[in-house]
């Protein structure tokens, strides 16, 4: 029995960019297109009846935006899983989006294999950047200036921030490690501590500084 497809639905107000997405898509034998929108609005409404694995969440839309869009799933849909698409280097746009609850970014610009690994990536419940977006801010020194630790992170703490910020959730990490869901938890609240960071888009933030995203 073959796996089952890895279904995308693909939110985009240009047509001739939705054509290509879905011809880049499609012709993944392990991909299919189950619906596309072509705003904010249309693409929670088909994301709800759909319940597709992945959402390619353009950011700029008329009417309804990619990233009211993308709140608006987090609150209605939390096992849809959301990809911002944009032209947009920035971290202010990274930001917002991770906050409402999207797990990758990826440039429009970048090459189609990149949307690819980004596809498969958050379908696999990992948090993608593109690495032309980690760069820039890496560069910027903008995700997480001023951090210095109060302590210096153990081992184990830095371990478990690395796949946080991957995007595995404690149970997930508690498996990798061999280690139970307690001990993850307090792991990762000791080194939030020493860091001074308030929550997830905070610990990927860190990470992007650190390096820690560069996407294998």
């Amino acid at each position: 029995m073959s796996a089952a497809k890895v279904r995308v639905l693909i939110a985009e107000d240009h047509g001739t960019m939705r054509e290509g997405m879905r011809l880049v898509v499609e012709r993944e034998p392990d991909m299919e297109v189950v619906g596309e929108a072509a705003d904010g609005r249309e693409a929670l409404r088909l994301a709800r009846d759909l319940l597709p694995d992945v959402v390619l969440m353009d950011i700029s839309m008329p009417g309804m935006d990619g990233l009211q869009a993308a709140r608006g799933l987090r609150e209605s849909c939390p096992e849809v899983k959301v990809l911002a698409l944009t032209r947009h280097a920035d971290y202010g746009y990274l930001t917002e989006m991770l906050r409402a609850g999207a797990k990758g970014y990826v440039l429009k610009q970048s090459a189609a294999a990149e949307l690819i690994r980004a596809v498969r990536a958050v379908a696999a419940g990992q948090c993608y950047l593109d690495p032309a977006v980690t760069g820039k801010l890496m560069s910027g020194r903008r995700a997480a200036e001023g951090v210095e630790p109060k302590e210096e992170l153990s081992e184990r703490e830095e371990e478990v921030l690395r796949l946080i910020a991957r995007g595995h959730s404690n149970k997930e990490i508690a498996a990798r490690l061999s280690v139970s869901v307690k001990t993850v938890e307090a792991h990762k609240a000791n080194a939030m501590h020493k860091l001074g960071l308030a929550d997830r888009v905070a610990i990927v933030d860190y990470a992007i500084f650190r390096g820690w995203m560069k996407n294998d």
